[in-house]
């Protein structure tokens, strides 16, 4: 079964690193991850990670 989450990050109070997190402790792989967007000053980064659980 495989899963997408598009993991974006502000800053240390506004990203959703805690959703990809606690997805990894439930046993969940990284099968690949793509940079979405970002590079400006200030802006907001996004990432499409692909999970994979057995």
């Amino acid at each position: 079964m495989q899963k997408a989450i598009v993991v974006h990050y502000c800053s240390d109070k506004k990203n959703n690193l805690n959703d990809l997190n606690q997805l990894l402790q439930e046993g969940w792989k990284v099968v690949s991850q793509s940079a979405m967007s970002g590079g400006e000053m200030g802006a907001t980064v996004y990432s499409l990670v692909i999970l994979e659980k057995s």
